[in-house]
């Protein structure tokens, strides 16, 4: 009865996270619509800073108890999770389409945040300077953005003037963006959560559970959010919360992890060898990909679907 009790659970959190995605979305296309500002933008900020936190609060509170490897663990996996499965889930079901010169900078600040995190680990732990480097990088990707932002400011007057809207379509969107971010965040953990139970229940060993099971359920926020984004045509939005979210993990959660812990973050071989290598690969494939062909084509998907079938394997 007590195991139903999880799958149940399990099963409402889904329900939770999926409507909030929803309304996230919703309210996110309304806001870049109403404001003229690039979905690319909104996807790599506003949704990307949202549907990021649940990996922040699992990898800081990790970090704090002693738990480096589940720190780490959770922020890369969740970075290879977002793009092998996310990516190539959404690409497979339909190609997406992208802009190319926002895609490629923002693109390129991922791998570069990636290089420079295996550079710190190399040693074998991230210290509290190297935390704070990290920190400076995620303040400097929001405020290019910010900047990219600004540039554009003539055509966002111009959105401006040519659209309207009342006080309580704001009030409406704004309740849908709180509540929807709310509702993701509040899914992801019941989902992670009820998780870690079923994974004990399958005995499942927990140096694996760190980068699947934790990385997928806090990673759920990101997928629901790329599917209806793709679903509404919203695409650009899609991949920008994945670029934003990535260069999250590797900056803002990795950096705060290091923070809260009292000796910094160990860094064990598998990580080092494997588990960054193969997000730095599938990074290199996706913003390629992006970059050559403008899409993120149902090959590209399928190729990126099949790598991630092949880590799970290899980490089993």
């Amino acid at each position: 009865m007590e195991n139903l009790l999880v799958f149940a659970v399990f099963f409402i959190g889904l329900v939770i996270i999926v409507k909030g995605g929803d309304m996230f979305v919703d309210s996110a296309i309304w806001i870049a619509e109403k404001t003229g500002i690039p979905s690319m933008i909104i996807g790599a900020t506003i949704v990307s800073i949202a549907t990021t936190l649940p990996e922040l609060f699992v990898s800081t509170v990790a970090s704090n108890q002693g738990h480096s490897d589940m720190a780490i663990g959770n922020a890369i996996g969740s970075s290879i999770c977002n793009i092998a499965f996310i990516i190539g889930l959404c690409a497979f079901i339909k190609p997406i389409k992208i802009n190319r010169a926002s895609f490629s900078l923002k693109g390129f600040i991922m791998i570069v945040c990636v290089v420079v995190f295996y550079v710190f680990a190399f040693d074998g732990v991230v210290d509290f300077g190297e935390g704070i480097f990290l920190m400076v990088i995620f303040s400097i990707f929001i405020m290019m953005n910010i900047i990219e932002l600004k540039s554009q400011n003539k055509n966002i007057q111009k959105n401006k003037k040519s659209i309207s809207y009342n006080k309580k379509e704001i009030f409406v969107n704004i309740i849908k963006f709180v509540l929807g971010a709310l509702f993701i965040v509040i899914g992801a953990h019941i989902l992670v959560d009820t998780g870690i139970k079923i994974s004990q229940m399958l005995r499942i060993p927990k140096q694996v559970v760190s980068l699947t099971l934790l990385a997928v359920g806090t990673s759920l926020p990101e997928l629901v959010t790329a599917i209806v984004a793709l679903i509404k045509g919203e695409s650009n939005i899609s991949v920008g919360n994945i670029i934003g979210a990535n260069i999250l993990n590797l900056t803002s959660v990795i950096g705060a992890s290091t923070l809260v812990s009292d000796h910094g973050l160990l860094v064990n071989r598998q990580t080092l060898f494997l588990d960054t290598p193969f997000s730095f690969l599938i990074m290199i494939l996706f913003v390629l990909s992006g970059f050559l062909k403008g899409e993120i084509n149902r090959k590209t998907g399928a190729l990126l679907l099949i790598l991630y079938i092949i880590y799970l394997l290899i980490l089993f």
